[in-house]
């Protein structure tokens, strides 16, 4: 069960945002990943909780940020339900879309897991539900993934594949490197993985 800390800033200016501290392991029936946020001054700034299955559909995931709330599933593409900080009102939302992404590593590895790609293969278009901080707002997007490379490196646990994809935003067209290793990212923009108790553990 890997288990450590994401140091997460502002891809385009590098402005400290906070820390992910995780744990995440395979299952029987998928893969489950749970964290909790902190701000640069180490106050607590919400949670991660996602679960996928073994073909990397979310089956669930809640997230909390700045008192907002959100609640969503695989359901009719995806479905979701966000509620604001008052517990008053809550707002559903239904995307014909393959999963959900936002700020968190986990949303990577998920992405990762749901596409299956083999290097050297064709870009695969996907479209996601992206949850923007700090309020989790709502965005459909469309990336295209592809993976460049798998390289197998030596460690005192044993052989370490680290798998390199290319992430292209299609709106804007811009392009970035997300580095993964089974089930953790090691670096991506905007995370960094600063502390690993465990080796990562290999993916569903």
């Amino acid at each position: 069960m890997p288990r450590g800390r994401y140091s997460l800033h502002d891809p385009h200016d590098h402005t400290p945002i906070g820390e992910e501290h995780f744990h995440c392991a395979p299952g029987t029936s998928g893969w489950r990943y749970v964290s909790q946020l902190t701000t640069p001054a180490g106050d607590h700034a919400g949670s991660v909780d996602l679960t996928i299955d073994a073909l990397g559909r979310p089956i669930r995931v809640e997230l909390h940020a700045a008192s907002w709330r959100v609640r969503g599933a695989a359901l009719d593409g995806v479905t979701w339900v966000r509620t604001d900080p008052t517990g008053a009102d809550a707002d559903e939302g239904n995307v014909p879309a393959h999963a959900f992404t936002g700020t968190s590593p986990a949303f990577l590895v998920a992405t990762a897991q749901l596409l299956r790609l083999e290097a050297g293969s064709a870009p695969t278009r996907v479209r996601l539900v992206r949850f923007t901080d700090p309020v989790l707002a709502p965005r459909t997007v469309d990336e295209s993934w592809a993976l460049l490379n798998s390289e197998t490196h030596a460690t005192d646990n044993g052989p370490l594949v680290v798998d390199t994809y290319q992430v292209t935003a299609l709106d804007t067209g811009d392009q970035a490197a997300v580095h993964i290793a089974g089930d953790v990212v090691l670096a991506a923009p905007g995370i960094e993985l600063e502390h690993l108790e465990t080796p990562p553990s290999p993916l569903i």
